[in-house]
């Protein structure tokens, strides 16, 4: 704790103290009932974060004004009095770790969720979609803006009856406070539009009433997008000048960034530096002398440490952080940095899961979000032991797994580092954070001393016979597809070659460091291929050319990495070839045909980057061996089917399920496959 002081000294504000600086942002979760009360798991998910030492848990926004203001596949109500029990039941179980909350109270206005709001139009401070695409919101009306600002009001005084320290307002993101600020939004000409004091008269209105109800001494908090980061929206000297109209009664600014349409700096893609967003944090703080709070990809406990004796911000949100390792104040505070499992932005589980697919939230680098480590108070009852094939995520998260509940762990990875194609994928500047779950799977393995690593070691069948283990599990990743398409194999055999795969980029990129005058053309618009484009566009190619066969650039990927990749391009003018079919790799030039007609991109440098395929090469005498012996055989991860780490964590994880059927059953005749465990 000394080593990082400023991060563990308490903060009172008013009638509330926090224990130390970090606090978690409200964010949404898919997990509430449909009625928008808690369940079980809801609470459990926010308790990981409490018992891991937070020192300010901000619930995620709940709906003030049901159904108009309500946003989300599932979210938690505060408009009537019903829901009162279960949110205490919530201040009860954060309390006594010691944590103190908040909650966030929001009407979404047009960014309203549709599909709840049975056929009627949704609301805000003009007929301007919040989101491009979305659905024409129609005016509030006078007597309607008093009504929501009264809604305001009465649920902060829920929010006081139900045991919460503090009540946040929220005033960014495109909802409806934000719809008002924002000139993108606002087209009013009354007094609730045009100049910034009309545009700030709807927030002044709803701080004034919460204050009203709350009293003089409990904390309001008000989230803001200090800069919209969108071209005639607001930037943070036009946020500062709309605070200056409501900003005396609040005593925690919030300060976050950003809009609908551009989501990847609220949500931040993977490239932006840790705690990239605290300067206009300490520009807010330096005005108005307030309690603030500062996020944006903070993990490291010296950038969190430095943002606070730099003085930048008084209070470090981190969301997703949090998701990722609930124990990171813990971890930190008792010296076990080596052990943060930090989160890489990768985006999928939480936003994409969330705000595009209408799915729960979930994370990539922790399998579990909402149970955590309770897997290992199940340890195995008999002596068992496992042989791991491969050293890439999946196989280190399914080998330590497996040792944290008491099985004897041999892996083998043929190459002489762990972390697989992770790892590789990281040597891309652009890509660099992904290696941080290595790392921490690698330190998590060191921990376990019934745990034994063989690099440099291909495993065999007699190797394999000799240990005699009672499961393997195979997890040799996945290797590039490159289908017989012609001149491709000729080519990539060329000893002048121009023409590479991925993995060509990534095992000697010493090698293609030029960018300044290169044209560079790369075949596959899916992850590997747009993160070669990344790599050269970002950093001075000439010209880039992406092709891809399908209509669209990016579809699997997640919601923010691709609206990330394609705002990008668009800066560096990328060229763009989409519904475009490679049909022969030339020396210096692809042939693609295009609208029936064929069309050469010429290249000094070309990349083929059609996707991944599983490779498992053991798999067909694993499977043999395994009917002899009566050996569990689990084939996980890319070796399965090539996917994303998330899908391989996830997988990994379950291996405790594998475990104890094994260990209840000797012997084994036929093992049911494991299945996910929620």
């Amino acid at each position: 704790m000394e080593k990082y002081a400023a991060i563990f000294e308490p903060l009172t504000i008013k009638r509330m103290t926090l224990k130390n600086r970090v606090m978690m942002p409200p964010m949404g979760t898919n997990f509430a009932n449909m009625d928008g009360s808690f369940n079980n798991d809801h609470i459990k998910y926010y308790e990981q974060r409490a018992k891991g030492g937070t020192g300010l848990i901000t619930l995620e926004n709940a709906c003030i004004d049901f159904p108009m203001g309500t946003n989300g596949t599932t979210q938690l109500r505060i408009d009537n009095d019903q829901y009162l029990p279960g949110l205490w039941r919530f201040n009860e179980v954060m309390h006594a770790y010691g944590a103190c909350t908040s909650v966030q109270i929001n009407h979404a206005g047009a960014s309203a969720y549709g599909l709840r709001l049975e056929g009627n139009q949704p609301v805000s401070s003009s007929t301007i979609p919040s989101k491009t695409g979305n659905t024409v919101p129609r005016s509030l009306d006078k007597e309607e803006i008093m009504e929501i600002v009264k809604k305001y009001g009465d649920a902060a005084g829920r929010a006081q009856r139900a045991g919460f320290d503090c009540v946040e307002i929220h005033a960014g993101h495109s909802y409806l406070v934000s719809q008002f600020l924002s000139p993108l939004y606002n087209k009013r000409t009354d007094e609730f539009g045009g100049s910034p004091a009309n545009r700030a008269r709807f927030a002044k209105l709803i701080v004034d009433e919460v204050r009203r109800v709350v009293g003089p001494m409990y904390p309001i908090s008000m989230r803001v997008s200090a800069d919209e980061f969108l071209e005639g929206g607001n930037n943070l000297e036009d946020t500062l000048e709309l605070m200056t109209y409501f900003a005396d009664e609040v005593d925690i600014l919030n300060v976050s960034a950003a809009l609908n349409d551009s989501i990847q700096y609220q949500i931040d893609q993977m490239n932006l530096a840790d705690g990239w967003r605290s300067y206009m944090a300490k520009a807010v703080k330096e005005k108005f002398g307030k309690v603030t709070i500062t996020s944006g990809n903070i993990r490291s406990p010296q950038i969190a440490n430095d943002i606070l004796t730099r003085g930048d911000a008084d209070l470090l949100a981190m969301g997703r952080g949090l998701i990722a390792e609930p124990n990171w104040v813990n971890k930190v505070a008792t010296g076990q940095e080596n052990l943060l499992r930090k989160c890489i932005s990768c985006n999928i589980g939480c936003a994409d899961h969330r705000i595009a697919k209408s799915r729960p939230l979930r994370c990539t680098v922790n399998p579990d979000v909402i149970h955590e480590d309770d897997y290992k108070l199940n340890q195995v009852k008999n002596k068992l032991s496992m042989v791991v094939i491969g050293g890439g995520t999946t196989a280190l998260e399914a080998a330590t797994t497996a040792a944290e509940v008491g099985v004897q762990v041999t892996l083998f990875e043929e190459k002489s580092y762990l972390g697989g194609l992770a790892h590789e994928i990281a040597r891309l500047p652009d890509k660099k954070r992904i290696d941080d779950y290595v790392i921490y799977l690698e330190e998590r393995a060191k921990q376990l001393p019934n745990l034994t690593v063989h690099l440099n070691t291909r495993a065999d069948l007699r190797t394999i016979e000799m240990l005699a283990p009672d499961i393997i599990v195979n997890a040799t990743g996945a290797k590039p597809l490159l289908p017989p398409i012609a001149g491709l194999q000729k080519q990539l055999e060329n000893p002048n070659r121009k023409v590479f795969s991925i993995f060509d980029l990534l095992n000697n990129m010493d090698q293609f460091q030029e960018f300044e005058g290169k044209r560079i053309a790369v075949i596959g618009g899916g992850a590997v291929g747009l993160d070669v484009v990344e790599y050269y566009a970002e950093r001075g190619a000439a010209e880039v050319s992406i092709i891809e066969m399908q209509e669209k650039l990016g579809k699997d990927l997640d919601m923010i990495t691709r609206i990330s990749m394609m705002d990008m391009m668009k800066r560096h003018g990328v060229h763009e070839l989409t519904e475009t079919a490679l049909t022969e790799v030339c020396e210096d030039h692809f042939k693609v045909k295009r609208d029936g007609e064929e069309v050469e991109i010429p290249f000094d440098l070309g990349f083929v980057c059609l996707g991944m395929r599983a490779e498992s090469p053991m798999m067909e005498a694993l499977t043999e061996y395994g009917k002899v012996t009566d050996t569990a055989i689990v084939n996980l991860g890319d070796s399965k089917v090539a996917r994303r780490i998330y899908e391989g964590s996830r997988e990994a994880r379950d291996i405790v399920t594998t475990i104890h059927q094994v260990d209840r059953t000797k012997p084994l005749s036929q093992l049911k496959m494991f299945s996910n465990a929620y």
